[in-house]
């Protein structure tokens, strides 16, 4: 067996004292980089390690930022308003029946009251079943293509587009925070359409309201148009959420 340097350029070897093969690298102890755990008297099976290792690279195959890696259902804060209640009861009926689901879900709400938290954790459920997600900040991925335009670039558009095409299950999260320019629209449209064409289920997140409350406020349908706000009443189911900004309530309670 091979000797170990040590920070002092001595040599300690693994029947020394004090020894241990996790200081010395991140092998794991159950199955020593195996990925078979042999478990006595029932035999082997698959090491935690390796299903930990699985689903760290389908979250990373699914773009989900660092930001929500511990989103789930249950730690989805319920406050007063029953509204979130009933939204969290929705999302996680949604991930226990598909893909026996017929439309996907448009989380809409004002800021703060954990729309993109319950599309993670949707995404999070389906995802552990082995089924391919992609999540995509809406405002990001228009940013992406219109990148691709670049011929400085070593990506194009088809190449931005395929994955957001193909995955069984996408959240685009934000929709409607980039400002509606004709091209805006026209790309947002596209994107939806053919997913719509090619019944593969959408999760949307949103902080425009269907209806106005006040004059200066802008409803969903000014920011998206209304022929794509036709097409989500078609594609999606509506769930409305309400309540205070979970961050301002942190906030105060840090002070």
């Amino acid at each position: 067996m091979s000797a170990v340097p040590t920070p002092e350029g001595q040599v300690s070897r693994p029947e020394e004292p004090g020894f241990l093969p996790s200081e010395a690298d991140d092998t794991c102890p159950k199955c020593f980089g195996l990925g078979i755990e042999v478990i006595p008297d029932k035999g082997a099976r698959p090491c935690d390690c390796r299903r930990r290792e699985t689903q760290n690279q389908f979250f990373e195959r699914a773009r989900l930022p660092k930001r929500y890696e511990r989103c789930h259902f249950s730690n989805y804060q319920v406050n007063r308003d029953v509204s979130q209640k009933r939204a969290l009861g929705l999302a996680s009926k949604f991930a226990n029946e598909y893909p026996a689901v017929d439309q996907g879900i448009l989380f809409i709400g004002p800021v703060g009251v954990g729309k993109t938290h319950l599309a993670v954790s949707i995404l999070k459920g389906l995802m552990e079943r082995g089924i391919p997600c992609l999540f995509y900040e809406f405002g990001s991925l228009l940013k992406e293509i219109q990148s691709s335009y670049n011929s400085s670039t070593q990506t194009s558009e088809w190449r931005v587009l395929a994955p957001v095409f193909q995955a069984d299950v996408l959240v685009l999260d934000e929709l409607g925070s980039s400002k509606p320019t004709q091209w805006v629209q026209d790309t947002m449209y596209h994107i939806i359409n053919t997913r719509y064409n090619d019944r593969k289920i959408t999760l949307f997140t949103t902080n425009y309201l269907d209806e106005r409350r006040n004059d200066r406020e802008e409803t969903l349908d000014d920011r998206i148009g209304a022929r794509l706000r036709s097409r989500l009443h078609e594609m999606c189911r509506t769930v409305q959420i309400n309540g205070e900004d979970f961050r301002r309530t942190l906030d105060r309670a840090a002070r």
